[in-house]
C-alpha cells in the first residue's frame, strides 16, 4: 500500500497551502465551465450560420487578441498585485459569459456577437492564466511545484475529457441559454479563490506595463539559455506532432466512426494527461529536468509515430469489420492507446517545463515569462494543424505523424545534445 501511495498523485500543495487549494478548486471548476462554453459557442455559431468556416473562425479570430493579451497580461502580473490583476480579468470573463447568457435568454444573439464576446472570453482568460501561474510560486513551497503542476494536468484533463461532453448534452437537452448560465455559476468558484488570497506585489524591480517592460521579459529570456530551449522543445513537440486537426479525416476515411471516433480520440490524448497526473508521484523525486523534458518529449515523438503507423495500417486494410462503412474497432483501439501515451508524455514534460519556470525565474520576471510562454503553448499548436493539414494534402493522413513523431526525436536529441547546461539542470539549485 505504501508503495502505490508513492506513485500517486503528490496532493500536499492543497494539503499545505489552503489558498492555493482554493485557487486550484476555483481555477478547476471555471475551467470546466469555460470548456463548455467554447464547444456551446461553436455549436450556436454552426446551428446559426450551417457553415464549418464560421465555426473554425470562432477559434482564429480569438488567436491574436489572446496572445496580445496574454503578453500584456504577464507586464502587469509583474507591475501590480497580481491578486487585483487576477480578479480584474476574471471580472471580464464573468462579465462577458454573463452577457452570452442574458442575449440567449432574450433570444438576440447573433454570429457577430457571439464572436465578439468570445474573443474578449479568450482575452481576459490569457491574463488569468499568465498571473495565475505567476502567483503559484507564492503560494507553495519550491519542492512542491511539481506536485502543484501535477495538479494542474488534472484540471486539464477533466476540462478536455468532462467539458465537451457536458456541453454536448446541456445544449441538446436545455438549450444554449442554460449551457452559458451554467458556466456563469461555475465561475464564481474563481473569484472565491482569487478573493480569499493575500496581497501579491511582485517583489524585486518593477517596471510598468508597456515596451520597455517587454524588452526586459525578452532580454531575460535571451539571458536564460534553460528556460529559452524548454520553449523551443515545446515549439518542434506541437509542430510536427500535434495531429488533432487530421481526426474528423481519419474518423471518416481511415479508421470509421465518423464524429464518434473524432471525439474518442480527442477524449484519448485528455485521458492520458489525466492519467500521468493521478500517477505522478515520482516526477516529484527527480531533480534533473533538463533530461526529464527531453525523455518525455521523445517519448511523445514516439507515440506520435506509433500513431501513424497504426493508420497506416489502417490503410493498409488491417482488421476491417466485415460491414462496409462500420469503425474498425481493433484499430482505434490501438489509435487510442499511442494517443493515451502522448498525452501522458506530454503532460510530463510540462509538469517538469512548468516547474522549471516557476522556480528558475525571479519572481519579477515570472508575469512576463508566463506571458511569453502563452504565446509558445497556443502558437505551437497551430503551426502542428498547419504542418499536419499541408503535409496530409499532398501525401496521406497517415504521414505527418509518423514522419513528424520520428523528426521530434531527431531534433531534441540534436538541440539537447547542444547545451549541456540543460542536460545537467537540477531543480535543487535552478538557474534559468
Amino acid at each position: 500500500m505504501r508503495r502505490l501511495s508513492r506513485q500517486l498523485i503528490d496532493l500536499r500543495p492543497l494539503t499545505t497551502s489552503p489558498p492555493f487549494a482554493r485557487m486550484w478548486i476555483g481555477s478547476t471548476l471555471s475551467g470546466l465551465g469555460g470548456q463548455m462554453t467554447i464547444v456551446a459557442v461553436m455549436l450556436h455559431v454552426y446551428a446559426l450560420t450551417a457553415s464549418d468556416f464560421a465555426v473554425a473562425m470562432v477559434a482564429v479570430a480569438g488567436l491574436v487578441p489572446m496572445v496580445f493579451a496574454g503578453l500584456y497580461g504577464g507586464m502587469l502580473a509583474d507591475a501590480f498585485d497580481r491578486r487585483v490583476v487576477g480578479l480584474s480579468a476574471a471580472s471580464i470573463t464573468f462579465v462577458s459569459t454573463a452577457l452570452l447568457a442574458g442575449l440567449a435568454w432574450s433570444g438576440n444573439e447573433t454570429v457577430w456577437w457571439l464572436y465578439a464576446l468570445s474573443i474578449v472570453n479568450s482575452a481576459a482568460n490569457s491574463v488569468v492564466q499568465a498571473t495565475r501561474s505567476a502567483i503559484t510560486p507564492r503560494l507553495v513551497a519550491r519542492e512542491l511545484l511539481p506536485a502543484a503542476a501535477a495538479l494542474q494536468g488534472v484540471t486539464v484533463g477533466i476540462m478536455v475529457m468532462a467539458g465537451p461532453a457536458l456541453a454536448g448534452v446541456l445544449v441538446a437537452v436545455a438549450g444554449y441559454a442554460w449551457t452559458y448560465t451554467v458556466d456563469v455559476v461555475l465561475m464564481t468558484s474563481l473569484f472565491l479563490g482569487l478573493w480569499t488570497l493575500p496581497a501579491l506585489r511582485p517583489e524585486g524591480v518593477v517596471v510598468r506595463p508597456g515596451l520597455e517592460s517587454l524588452r526586459d521579459g525578452l532580454a531575460f529570456l535571451r539571458r536564460a539559455a534553460n528556460i529559452r530551449l524548454q520553449y523551443i522543445l515545446d515549439i518542434v513537440a506541437m509542430t510536427f506532432g500535434q495531429p488533432l486537426a487530421l481526426f474528423p479525416g481519419i474518423g471518416a476515411v481511415l479508421l470509421g466512426g465518423g464524429a464518434i471516433t473524432t471525439g474518442v480520440l480527442t477524449a484519448a490524448v485528455a485521458a492520458g494527461a489525466f492519467l500521468s497526473s493521478l500517477f505522478s508521484g515520482p516526477i516529484g523525486r527527480v531533480h534533473h529536468h533538463g533530461i526529464g523534458i527531453q525523455r518525455a518529449i521523445q517519448v511523445y515523438g514516439a507515440s506520435i509515430a506509433l500513431f501513424g503507423a497504426v493508420l497506416v495500417g489502417a490503410q493498409a486494410g488491417w482488421f476491417v469489420p466485415g460491414t462496409p462503412g462500420a469503425p474498425n474497432v481493433v484499430m482505434i483501439v490501438a489509435a487510442c492507446v499511442a494517443l493515451v501515451i502522448s498525452g501522458a508524455s506530454d503532460n510530463v514534460s510540462a509538469i517538469y517545463r512548468s516547474t522549471m519556470m516557476q522556480s528558475a525565474v525571479p519572481d519579477s520576471m515570472r508575469g512576463r515569462l508566463q506571458g511569453i510562454f502563452i504565446v509558445v503553448v497556443n502558437g505551437g499548436p497551430r503551426l502542428g494543424a498547419l504542418y499536419a493539414g499541408s503535409l496530409a494534402t499532398v501525401t496521406a493522413l497517415w504521414f505527418p505523424p509518423l514522419i513528424g513523431g520520428i523528426l521530434i526525436i531527431a531534433i531534441v536529441a540534436v538541440l539537447v545534445r547542444m547545451s549541456p547546461a540543460f542536460r545537467a539542470y537540477d531543480a535543487r539549485t535552478p538557474v534559468p
